[in-house]
């Protein structure tokens, strides 16, 4: 069976950082995937899932509310390793062009203090799995580690 795209990436090598994961045409039409990748795959430990589950409620939220992207996000969620997230952005980008999106989304997480939006019994099937402070502590920690003064070799894959 051939691989898919994601398992060919050199995860020992890879460092936190906002990466194309690939790019589809769908109808004619360019998708972007984007691989947030915010903690280095089999170096630190993983999100635990109640901080993930957060962040994908408040990512997500603020996504498709924001006034240019809100009709381009196609998907905001979970990887399954919980090291980070996957972005669908309808349309063709390179990392760099979403870099000051990816900063207003992580500040909005890392200062959000509110009721989580989705977080009851009739929005979500999992409403009791969040952790808002530790939602809050890894996007502050991406957003200054990585974002702020992100260089190339977070940007790009390594070879």
């Amino acid at each position: 069976m051939k691989k898919i795209t994601s398992f060919t990436v050199n995860h020992l090598d890879l460092l936190p950082g906002l990466y194309v994961s690939r790019k589809d045409e769908v109808g004619g039409n360019p998708v972007t995937t984007f691989d947030i990748r915010m903690t280095r795959p089999n170096e630190e430990p993983v999100m635990n899932t109640a901080e993930v589950h957060t962040i994908e409620h408040l990512g997500a939220t603020f996504l498709r509310n924001h006034t240019e992207y809100d009709g381009k996000t196609l998907y905001f969620g979970p990887m399954g390793c919980r090291t980070g997230f996957y972005l669908l952005l309808a349309g063709d980008y390179e990392s760099r062009d979403i870099v000051p999106l990816m900063k207003e989304m992580f500040t909005f997480i890392a200062e959000y203090k509110d009721e989580v939006p989705g977080a009851r019994a009739k929005d979500c099937g999992n409403y009791l799995d969040m952790n808002l402070p530790m939602a809050n502590y890894h996007a502050r920690k991406y957003l200054c580690e990585v974002l702020e003064n992100i260089s190339d070799k977070r940007l790009i894959y390594p070879e």
